[in-house]
């Protein structure tokens, strides 16, 4: 480990001499996990360390690199330990208060972005509302990829809403996007044509088995999702149909909970004239996200 940062480290050998350390420390992933850590060090990007493998690291990247080692050793996440994350193609900080955003989530994006097309929702103002917003990825997405909405992002955290605020200032879509405290769907005025929530959905018993990765530096507060994992998904739907009369609410969900989720929306729509839901998988072939749509009597 440390006995390998040596003087006259090159680009090259402080790559194998961190994939080495990683994959000696059980860490699942050091090849990728080594080439974006030393990027950062050296402050470029993976392909750099291609195009100048013998670039001699100075004293003080040595010293970063040392400190991203022993960081990631103890199983923060490289996205924390970079204090970014990717996301459908975009950039966004995280911070302890924020969720870091995973690759299944975009296929939240992608069912929005399909219903939006489907309604015609592309070329006209949509309001969008975000509820646990978090680092804002969600919504900032989608008020990227669809210019002409608005939206609002709600979250319980001071500390994530500051976060996210950053995060559409970054990506360009400040104007168009507005942050509130709330919880859920508590003090939420007016209508909205689309709802969109990963709300926490981890049953409170699992939370002790979850990765080190994601027990430790996810906020519990954007994890616990009570007994069954449901208790966001009740205080969602006794209030959806308030909040979103005529349009649609689309929810990530955990493994096998889409039924469960679909059942809980589909009995507090049970007033209204039409309901249709619909669900969408990810890559891997889980069934990721749930969606409503309910059409109020005359």
């Amino acid at each position: 480990m440390e006995r390998d940062y040596q003087a006259g480290l090159t680009a090259r050998s402080a790559t194998l001499a961190l994939r080495r350390s990683l994959a000696a420390a059980g860490i699942d992933t050091p090849d990728v996990d080594s080439r974006l850590l030393i990027a950062a060090v050296l402050g470029g990007s993976s392909l750099d360390l291609i195009r100048e493998p013998d670039r001699i690291l100075t004293a003080d990247e040595t010293t970063a690199l040392m400190t991203f080692e022993r960081r990631r050793i103890d199983r923060e996440p490289v996205s924390r330990i970079l204090g970014q994350r990717g996301f459908y193609g975009r950039s966004f900080r995280l911070t302890p208060a924020t969720l870091d955003p995973r690759p299944c989530s975009e296929t939240l994006i992608e069912a929005a972005l399909g219903l939006a097309r489907e309604e015609g929702w592309s070329q006209r103002p949509l309001r969008i509302l975000d509820v646990g917003t978090g680092s804002g990825c969600l919504l900032i997405t989608l008020l990227a990829e669809l210019p002409e909405a608005t939206g609002v992002g709600t979250d319980i955290s001071v500390a994530a809403l500051a976060t996210a605020s950053y995060n559409a200032e970054r990506n360009g879509v400040a104007r168009r996007a507005e942050f509130l405290e709330r919880r859920y769907l508590d003090g939420i005025d007016g209508s909205f044509d689309l709802l969109i929530s990963n709300p926490p959905y981890i049953e409170s018993s699992e939370i002790a088995r979850l990765d080190p990765e994601v027990r430790v530096f996810d906020p519990l507060a954007a994890l616990d999702g009570g007994a069954d994992g449901l208790d966001a998904y009740r205080e969602l739907a006794a209030g959806l149909s308030r909040v979103v009369p005529e349009g649609w609410g689309l929810f990530e969900v955990g493994a096998g909970q889409a039924p469960a989720v679909a059942g809980l929306l589909r009995h507090h729509a049970s007033n209204a004239a039409t309901i249709v839901s619909r669900t969408w998988n990810d890559l891997g072939g889980h069934e990721r996200c749930v969606a409503i749509k309910t059409q109020s009597y005359p």
